[in-house]
């Protein structure tokens, strides 16, 4: 049983044992304060529930570092995590003591959060806090996890989720203006839907020409500029074999003769031979390739001497400047356009083609990797929408055995 006693100042100290059977106390101001503490601390102990009043100076930075040691997730995901933690986490939690978190002030936090961070973004960042936090509350560091029932701004769809270029664009215009090395990647991506890890990850032994089928099974992942390779993908129904449309056969049997392939077998390569960077590709292939083919900002040339470029800045203004040549101005295009036909953009267009040509949903799913066919439905409804008309006139001339005025039908 605990016990109160008066201090020589004045004030009274609760004594109690915690579960271990270690000494505790704390003083109060009055007796009153000092017998309430007292009696919810032992119902506490009792319930199994007792959480050390001390515990909570332990500061955030502290907990946070003894979380992320407890992990074994995926390089990406650690490497995502820890980028979000030291740069958006701990700079405003990091000497806090977990005590003195409260629910208001993580709501402000994330509050704040969203007036520059994307929806999605801010959901990250609270995660991280909420599941640190979680941890101090195993521990009996904290009674309760203030960053519960915070909350958090929808994520809302935007212009850039609904980026889908069309075949004939995607034929004519696109694959054009990528270079030739890369000609067979960029055609993989349209006409199987491959993440670009799936794509860097191929190897020769995967690819069967004859039957036409690429099988998915090693993806490349990329942390810190360094690339490596897993035995696996993203999820068990990443483990897929899909078709090849003819023209991604003949692309990828021109690649293999003037490519040579990766140490390990590897498709894809860099100029040096060495794994493909999605950053380098996106800065050095990809971008320049949509601005060549007029879908990434504007090039005209003025006169003998000047060529003008044009594109959209951060806050959407159009920007304009004028170079002495067109690689020159391309490359400024290139560089400063916002927004634009993403890679991952090319998937999300062969799932759109495929489900607005009445490809059944869930052979879709299947090609797509998705486990759930719900991932398919949700993320490509508008290219249902986009084939009503078809399920319309399929009916259009459906033989009625009866005439009808509108009146109603029912005799009386």
């Amino acid at each position: 049983m605990g016990h109160i006693v008066k201090t020589p100042a004045g004030t009274y100290r609760a004594n109690w044992r915690d579960a271990t059977g270690r000494q505790k106390a704390k003083t109060f101001k009055t007796k009153k304060a000092a017998a309430a503490f007292l009696a919810e601390t032992e119902a506490t102990l009792t319930r199994g529930t007792y959480v050390d009043p001390h515990a909570g100076r332990i500061r955030f930075r502290i907990y946070a570092e003894k979380w992320t040691a407890g992990r074994t997730d995926e390089a990406m995901t650690a490497a995502r995590d820890a980028s979000l933690m030291r740069h958006r986490v701990l700079p405003t939690w990091g000497e806090v003591p977990i005590g003195r978190i409260d629910h208001s002030a993580v709501q402000r936090w994330v509050s704040d959060l969203g007036a520059h961070l994307a929806p999605a973004t801010v959901r990250e960042c609270h995660r991280l806090l909420r599941a640190v936090l979680a941890l101090a509350v195993r521990d009996r560091v904290i009674g309760q996890n203030p960053a519960d029932g915070v909350r958090l701004a929808k994520r809302r769809r935007t212009d850039a989720d609904e980026r889908v270029i069309t075949r004939e664009a995607f034929a004519t215009k696109l694959m054009p203006e990528v270079p030739e090395r890369y000609r067979a990647l960029v055609a993989l991506a349209g006409g199987t839907g491959l993440r670009w890890g799936e794509i860097v990850g191929l190897t020769w032994e995967a690819i069967d020409l004859e039957r036409a089928t690429v099988r998915v099974s090693r993806v490349g992942i990329e942390v810190a500029g360094h690339v490596a390779f897993k035995p696996y993908p993203k999820s068990r129904a990443g483990r897929r074999t899909v078709p090849l449309p003819s023209f991604v056969v003949k692309l990828l049997q021109a690649h293999r003769e003037l490519v040579k392939p990766g140490p390990s077998g590897e498709v894809f390569t860099n100029e040096a031979g060495g794994p493909m960077r999605r950053t380098v590709f996106r800065t050095w292939v990809w971008r320049p390739a949509l601005v060549r083919a007029g879908l990434l900002g504007q090039v005209v040339q003025v006169d003998k001497k000047t060529w003008r470029a044009t594109w959209r800045d951060r806050e959407g203004n159009e920007v304009t400047e004028d170079f002495p040549n067109r690689r020159a101005a391309r490359a400024r295009v290139s560089r400063m356009a916002q927004g634009g036909l993403r890679f991952h953009d090319l998937r999300h267009s062969y799932a759109t083609w495929l489900v607005s040509d009445g490809v059944p949903l869930n052979e879709v799913a299947r090609v797509m990797g998705h486990e759930q066919i719900s991932t398919t439905l949700d993320r490509y409804t508008h290219a249902l929408d986009a084939g009503a008309e078809k399920v319309r006139e399929s009916l259009a001339d459906f033989p009625l055995t009866f005439e009808t005025d509108g009146a109603d039908s029912g005799d009386t």
